[in-house]
């Protein structure tokens, strides 16, 4: 499996407190059946910056611990980047890591609680680069938790949706888990990751995630995480609308 969001670098944000934890999380990563992680340290988040150059860096080193204590793991570097108006910016300026080597794919964390009005301008922008948008964690969103249907436009321009594995399984409540299952139900998001930032907090249950969709969605799911780490167009079936009974619990 592929895990195209993680907080397994040590003391960079909220994620691993120390290497010993990053460690304990790589470890728990093969256990579940996890070869490859992209490590995405919050960018731009009001509260941590890491720079390209500091995370490239840091995953070096780690890296070269795990391989150093056999631990059978590979790292890649990647940001989850708020969304903000000088995005645009720095992505011209060189200072976005995306999944992928050919800075096709990037990881936009939203708001908790509300999409900001320029998102449909500056996503229309990047896709006339080329770009790809990926909209993390959209179940946790709460404008999105309040109507799905409001991804489906930035769908249509051609972004695409992460998952976070602890939503389906229930870790943030029920409300959550619902609607990420609606999500899921409906293609509204095209991959899963575990957004994972220790071994006692926020786990990976990625494993546990792919089992609750079933064999068909998973192997969709992790074509896709294949498809964004490479840099490779992605195939996902068509997002479909909810009806508003399916998420008027919400």
């Amino acid at each position: 499996m592929i895990d195209l969001h993680c907080h397994i670098l040590p003391n960079i944000d909220d994620g691993a407190d120390s290497i010993e934890t990053s460690l304990a999380m790589a470890k728990e990563a093969v256990r579940q059946g996890i070869t490859h992680i992209l490590c995405t340290p919050h960018h731009n988040n009001g509260r941590y910056e890491n720079p390209k150059a500091t995370v490239v860096q840091a995953v070096a080193l780690l890296q070269k611990e795990l391989d150093k204590q056999q631990v059978d793991l590979t790292l890649f570097e990647g940001q989850e980047v708020r969304i903000t108006g000088d995005l645009l910016q720095e992505v011209n300026d060189d200072r976005i890591l995306f999944t992928d080597l050919t800075n096709i794919y990037v990881l936009i964390e939203f708001p908790t609680m509300d999409i900001p009005a320029y998102t449909e301008q500056l996503f229309f922008e990047l896709r006339a680069q080329e770009r790809v948008p990926v909209i993390v964690h959209p179940e946790r969103n709460a404008k999105f938790r309040e109507d799905p249907n409001r991804l489906l436009s930035y769908l249509e321009m051609g972004c695409l949706a992460q998952l976070t594995a602890p939503s389906l399984v229930g870790t943030f409540g029920k409300s959550i888990q619902k609607t990420a299952q609606v999500m899921v139900d409906h293609n509204l998001v095209q991959m899963v990751a575990s957004d994972a930032h220790g071994v006692n907090k926020r786990r990976f249950h990625l494993k546990e995630a792919y089992e609750l969709m079933g064999n068909e969605k998973a192997e969709l799911m992790q074509q896709v995480a294949k498809d964004v780490i490479n840099g490779d167009e992605v195939a996902y079936p068509s997002p479909e609308k909810v009806k508003k009974k399916k998420f008027g619990l919400f």
